[in-house]
């Protein structure tokens, strides 16, 4: 009588690790991340091609590899590529800092402006421009960067105040109440200086125009620790999406997460925020678009977010050029226009991914 057993695959290869269906899945999403990464190599080529000025593609294509200091080599080199590169950088700041803050918070709602970044940037601003006499965009950027940054510690300090721990609704409440004194305070400089509104209002509609390679210089350290704070968070936030005690259960520095996720919006709202002005909607609708795609998990949301947001971005930029031709149109307007249609349909799906 034979006794009948088993025994070990001789190839590893035999023993299944990942179902089929999950490594479809990060099949295809590679494949639209790679998709997403064309699109946005494509608006980035657009936007050095157009602008007020028509220059034949022929001719934009030969100065770019090969500048030889024409009129039209200056155009393309010192005015159009800045612009480009920074709504690259801009745009990815606006995304991850939008996903980093509906994560964080596990509000679908929320947007980088929700801890009084936005309204801390503008008040540095107008403390330049009004009580120190700043007059250019480069002067703006550090002045910016700073508001953002007190306001952002601020929040955190309210939020944390008393014998509990900085929770998602305390920031809210508090990032409400530092945003509404801020909106107060800008009001009022603002109103009683009307050279400092003449100047702060050309600011403060958002606009990739004017910037140059001086302003990217200035803000890139800060996106780069950023960029990497965020990707880096990615599986922390997804045991965080679980809850805090779940979230404690598997190990998860719950108060360290938070602290590092507001570092990394202040460093990516902040600078973004001081280099283009208060751009709406990036935050707010890319991470909806990108988890409508890939699903919940953070690691995918962060990265598509990231190149979403500059293609959202540059594209927008690229269409105030066009409609307002020979001017144009700031970035921040066309934005509004275009975000708030996308996060409407967004939100009227029944089976809207939420965090």
């Amino acid at each position: 009588m034979s006794v009948e057993t088993r025994t070990a695959p001789e190839h590893p290869a035999d023993v299944p690790d990942v179902p089929k269906p999950a490594r479809t899945a990060n099949t295809l999403r590679a494949l639209g991340l790679l998709a997403a990464l064309g699109a946005l190599v494509l608006v980035g080529l657009l936007s050095v091609w157009v602008g007020t000025r028509g220059i034949p593609f022929t001719a934009t294509w030969s100065v770019l590899w090969h500048p030889d200091g024409s009129e039209t080599s200056i155009i393309i080199h010192d005015y159009r590529i800045p612009r480009t590169l920074l709504g690259l950088l801009v745009g990815m700041a606006l995304g991850l800092s939008g996903a980093l803050m509906q994560a964080l918070t596990r509000n679908p709602l929320a947007d980088p402006g929700i801890l009084g970044i936005s309204l801390g940037a503008s008040a540095g601003v107008v403390v330049a421009i009004a009580f120190l006499g700043v007059g250019s965009v480069l002067g703006y950027v550090w002045f910016a960067f700073i508001g953002a940054a007190v306001a952002s510690v601020a929040v955190y300090l309210l939020g944390s105040s008393g014998r509990t721990l900085a929770t998602p609704d305390r920031l809210v409440v508090a990032g409400a109440a530092m945003t509404a004194v801020l909106y107060a305070f800008n009001s009022a400089v603002l109103l009683l200086n009307p050279r400092a509104f003449d100047q702060y209002r050309f600011w403060t509609v958002g606009s990739l125009s004017g910037r140059y390679y001086d302003v990217i210089y200035v803000i890139l350290p800060f996106i780069a620790v950023g960029l990497l704070i965020a990707l880096g968070l990615a599986p922390s936030l997804n045991a965080l999406a679980m809850g805090d005690q779940l979230g404690r259960a598997l190990g998860l520095n719950v108060g360290r997460t938070r602290v590092l996720g507001a570092v990394a919006v202040m460093l990516l709202c902040g600078a973004a925020t001081a280099a283009a002005g208060p751009i709406g909607f990036v935050g707010l609708a890319v991470p909806h678009v990108a988890r409508f795609v890939v699903g919940p998990d953070q690691r995918w949301v962060l990265t598509y977010s990231m190149l979403l947001a500059p293609f959202l971005l540059i594209g927008a930029d690229v269409l105030g050029r066009v409609l307002g031709a020979p001017g144009e149109v700031q970035v921040g307007i066309i934005t509004a226009f275009l975000g708030a249609p996308l996060f409407i349909a967004l939100c009227r799906r029944r089976k809207l991914v939420m965090l």
